[in-house]
């Protein structure tokens, strides 16, 4: 059972989180410092630092969550599932529960402002891309154990998660330029690019009349 000391530092944890997402979101993450969310919070700076490494760490914190709960979803997949078809329902059923998950820490409204802002910010977005290069790797590995193929050997599962990362990569980029800016956007911008990776690698482009 959770203790009352336990519950505090959690409240303290996500006081902080908010703080930093709402401060990054408004008046930029160049312009925020450890300080400012600190005092937003009327806890010290020493506090901050025994909850996140500092700033990039905290930008992060509820995709570190999601990305998480998305390797869950691909190791849970029926084993029968081609790599590619379990990666893409992993990352739509995902969708379905990825409120419940942010909610813990955040309001899902505040998590997708946060999105925007590490399109925006090259210091965070350069910091995204490396993320997203250390999780696509651990997903490689995690399809190479589920096929009983070698990772180092066989470039099947980096080439793989590649293709997908490169849809994600899209997709991000489409939505976060987009008029609609829900989550239920993203989620059917996810499906629809998804549905056009096999005419995109193999199919034709042209028209009938340019053949």
């Amino acid at each position: 059972m959770e203790t009352l000391r336990e519950r505090k530092k959690q409240r303290t944890r996500e006081a902080l989180l908010r703080a930093a997402l709402e401060l990054f979101t408004t008046q930029g993450y160049e312009h925020t410092t450890v300080d400012e969310i600190a005092e937003a919070v009327d806890v010290s700076q020493r506090t901050f630092f025994r909850y996140f490494g500092g700033k990039e760490d905290v930008a992060f914190a509820v995709q570190a969550m999601t990305e998480e709960r998305f390797v869950e979803a691909v190791r849970a997949r029926p084993p029968h599932e081609a790599p590619l078809k379990a990666l893409r329902q992993a990352v739509l059923e995902g969708w379905d529960g990825i409120r419940e998950t942010v909610e813990t820490a955040v309001p899902v409204e505040l998590y997708l402002r946060m999105y925007r802002t590490i399109e925006s910010t090259p210091a965070l977005l350069a910091a995204h891309l490396r993320r997203s290069a250390t999780t696509e790797e651990t997903i490689a590995r995690l399809l190479a154990e589920r096929e009983g193929v070698d990772v180092e050997a066989d470039p099947r599962p980096r080439l793989a998660v590649a293709v997908f990362g490169g849809v994600i990569r899209v997709t991000e980029r489409q939505w976060c330029t987009g008029d609609d800016f829900s989550l239920e956007a993203i989620r059917q911008l996810t499906a629809s690019y998804l549905d056009l990776v096999d005419s995109a690698l193999i199919g034709n482009w042209r028209s009938n009349q340019d053949r």
